[in-house]
């Protein structure tokens, strides 16, 4: 909350609500949400299902952006004629303090998305988590990571499916895949795409001795429909079985799950959590798409991972971020500098500080 409201205060939000117009490309989107609403007006639009949908998530989101702009213009109008009937009523006062306080939050939201300039930042995002050297302790911090992202998506109103969830045979979680819904989602995660270290006290060990384990967090984008990639269907091996792990009716009782192979680069994809074979077909070429467009921009790119970073042995010295339980409590991002004591609710899922502050580092470099 603002405490203390004035005009030079409002001049400076005005300034940054001014600013946003620009960076934001406001009358861009005004003309392209336009061209899109008469496209959806034309007959047969929806003829073709997939292109319409597309068309209908682009204008959707182009309506959220620029309610967001919308609302930071009527709550600067809203301080500023606060602030002018102040000096005849106290309460008036109050009023321009919240809309500012309000502004200055919605702002930095603004601010924060602009930085989003990627090709599919705004998009959705494929997570996929997977252990590293810890054994039964890396299958556990597989699990608890999937745990966080799934907290931290619901905190942020996005949508997650389940593509792949592959239990361990102890504890844990082999590995899982998440498709992440929600504006800018890919963009936000991409501070997740790395290797992640855990410190704590092993609750398996009967000594109770301070174990150290890793898992890895892979994050790429979810490839629109008119988005090419090289991928033969000729090239991929396609394998059903058996779905192993909690699921739905049927889905433990035929052989839904899917395993992809392409044999060209060795990529193996697999899904089994969706109700049936062929929902789960679709996603894993979903993902293979998403890999294989990954590795196509790598070699353009002449670097191991244009969309996901630099790959890294998923053990000690390559971390990202480190959650330290035990000998003290510390959750600190080895880029950003960000850090704080709380680890139980960066684990339930409060992770927007590190998010932010590793785009924060990131732009600035």
């Amino acid at each position: 909350m603002i405490e203390d409201i004035d005009s030079r205060l409002l001049d400076q939000l005005g300034a940054r609500v001014s600013d946003a117009q620009g960076y934001l490309r406001i009358d861009e989107r005004r003309a392209e949400l336009a061209e899109l609403d008469r496209k959806t007006a034309e007959p047969g639009f929806w003829d073709d299902v997939s292109r319409a949908q597309q068309l209908s998530k682009r204008a959707g989101a182009l309506r959220d952006a620029l309610a967001e702009y919308d609302r930071a213009v009527e709550l600067l109008e809203l301080a500023q004629t606060a602030l002018e009937l102040a000096d005849e009523d106290e309460a008036f006062a109050t009023e321009a303090r919240e809309a500012a306080g309000a502004l200055s939050e919605l702002i930095d939201e603004l601010e924060l998305s602009s930085w989003f300039t990627g090709r599919f930042d705004e998009g959705d995002a494929l997570v996929t988590v997977n252990p590293g050297q810890g054994g039964m302790e890396a299958n556990d911090w597989t699990a608890m990571l999937v745990n966080m992202y799934v907290r931290y998506a619901a905190e942020k109103g996005w949508k997650v499916t389940v593509l792949d969830e592959q239990p361990a045979e102890a504890m844990g979680l082999d590995r899982a895949t998440l498709q992440i819904e929600g504006r800018n989602a890919y963009g936000m995660l991409t501070s997740e795409a790395g290797v992640h270290r855990l410190v704590r006290i092993s609750p398996t060990d009967e000594k109770e001795r301070r174990h150290t384990t890793f898992a890895g967090v892979e994050v790429l984008p979810v490839l629109p429909d008119d988005i090419e990639v090289d991928l033969n269907p000729a090239d991929v091996r396609v394998d059903v079985y058996r779905s192993s792990g909690p699921g739905g009716q049927c889905v433990n009782t035929t052989d839904s799950a899917v395993r992809l192979t392409h044999i060209p680069t060795g990529l193996v994809v697999t899904c089994q959590n969706q109700k049936s074979q062929l929902q789960n077909k679709d996603a894993a070429f979903r993902v293979l798409k998403a890999r294989l467009y990954e590795l196509e921009e790598a070699k353009r790119a002449d670097e191991l991972a244009e969309l996901r970073g630099e790959r890294k042995e998923v053990s000690f010295g390559s971390q990202i971020r480190n959650y330290v339980m035990y000998p003290y409590q510390l959750v600190k991002d080895l880029r950003s500098g960000v850090e704080t004591g709380n680890v139980e609710a960066v684990l339930g899922g409060q992770l927007d500080e590190f998010v932010v502050g590793y785009h924060k580092w990131r732009v600035a470099q």
